[in-house]
């Protein structure tokens, strides 16, 4: 039986390990202690208050009992609700972001343009929005940090960590660059019977990371007034936060709102914030074999073709942005011209991220629907 404690200081649920006398909070690091049962005399019951149907205004001028909360019910249906014990960092400034690149070094299955991706995009959010270095969390296979290794557990720390404590006005940005897949759904919450899937350095051992998940974890907890913005380079990546609307744009630009809501009937959205994803590639744009991913294709275009789209001020629309990704993509040569080469695309054309190819079209899905070339895009 899983055992969950609230934090004696910031009252985050915490999952207590079995036999455990005390636990650190991963949130604040306070260490709240695990009470043994005591012989002790029985308590009387507790008195509660009346109903406020029933009690007066000059009752309660003269009568006022403690009143006694009935606890409040575990409404988490899994564990992903629920941070990991780690380290995260400090929080510094109203922006935090995680990136997140991995290149399967050694594999069967290796990236060559992933970090690069990672560190490009870590660079613009930096240099170009304003976020702090040290609201950023970075997984890749580069980091000495144990927790910044990219595994299973340390990608569901991160997305924890990301939404813990958001507030109204906040800005949080999550981006991936790496292998996706996908996986039969048995609970009735696709439309087209398949969970797409993140795949963590140590997928073999310790398996995927579902949308289901990820939807629980960083999107269902958003309250009004946050704003989260995904970038998804991988394959089978189009509904990978199982947002409920797909923006369908066909090449002239012409768009229309697809409903994905679950047939489950399942709710898919948030608790009052925002959220808008840009993904690399539909959900069936690559072979339903997704056991063999050296199939992926393109591997950095979707990244590069939306730094490239900001930088050259393609940037000021959702829709702008979209249209300008999807002309990148479907360019047959290397040509970059135009304005002067900044420094960040010359980062993501020597890391190997500049490979174009014609079988991907980037998808925007969002928690509502709204005017795409009309919304002003800001991070």
């Amino acid at each position: 039986m899983v055992m969950l404690v609230d934090c004696s200081k910031c009252r985050t649920t915490l999952q207590l390990p079995h036999g455990a006398k005390s636990i650190r909070c991963a949130v604040c690091h306070a260490i709240t202690l695990i009470g043994e049962p005591r012989n002790s005399p029985p308590t009387p019951p507790p008195t509660y208050l009346p109903s406020p149907t029933t009690l007066s205004t000059s009752n309660y001028n003269y009568y006022a009992p403690p009143q006694v909360h009935p606890p409040a019910p575990v409404s988490a249906p899994s564990p992903y609700n629920h941070a990991p014990p780690s380290q995260p960092p400090s929080v510094h400034g109203r922006k935090k972001a995680v990136i997140i690149g991995i290149s399967y070094k050694k594999s069967k299955n290796e990236l060559k343009g992933c970090i690069n991706d990672a560190k490009c995009m870590k660079f613009m959010l930096v240099n170009r929005f304003k976020f702090p270095e040290a609201s950023i969390l970075m997984l890749t296979e580069e980091e000495t940090d144990p927790y910044r290794i990219p595994t299973k557990h340390n990608i569901r720390m991160a997305m924890f960590w990301l939404v813990q404590g958001c507030q109204p006005g906040d800005s949080l940005v999550f981006h991936y660059s790496g292998h996706g897949s996908q996986q039969r759904n048995y609970t009735g919450d696709e439309i087209d019977g398949y969970d797409e899937t993140l795949c963590p350095l140590d997928y073999e051992t310790q398996g995927m990371i579902v949308d289901d998940e990820i939807n629980a974890t960083i999107v269902k907890p958003l309250p009004r007034g946050v704003k989260l913005h995904a970038v998804i380079d991988a394959c089978h990546s189009g509904t990978v936060l199982d947002l409920p609307y797909l923006c369908r744009m066909d090449r002239t630009g012409r768009y229309a709102w697809e409903d994905h809501r679950p047939p489950s009937g399942a709710w898919k959205g948030t608790s009052g914030g925002e959220v808008i994803s840009f993904s690399g590639c539909d959900d069936d744009q690559t072979s339903a074999d997704t056991a063999a991913l050296s199939k992926v294709t393109s591997t950095g275009a979707m990244t590069y073709a939306f730094i490239q789209a900001i930088e050259r001020g393609q940037g000021t629309t959702y829709g702008s942005i979209l249209s300008a990704m999807r002309s990148t993509i479907r360019k047959t040569d290397d040509e970059i011209g135009g304005s002067v080469v900044t420094t960040l695309l010359t980062m993501l054309l020597t890391g190997g991220s500049a490979g174009i190819g014609m079988s991907q079209e980037p998808q925007l899905t969002a928690n509502e629907p709204f005017d795409v070339y009309t919304k002003p895009f800001s991070l």
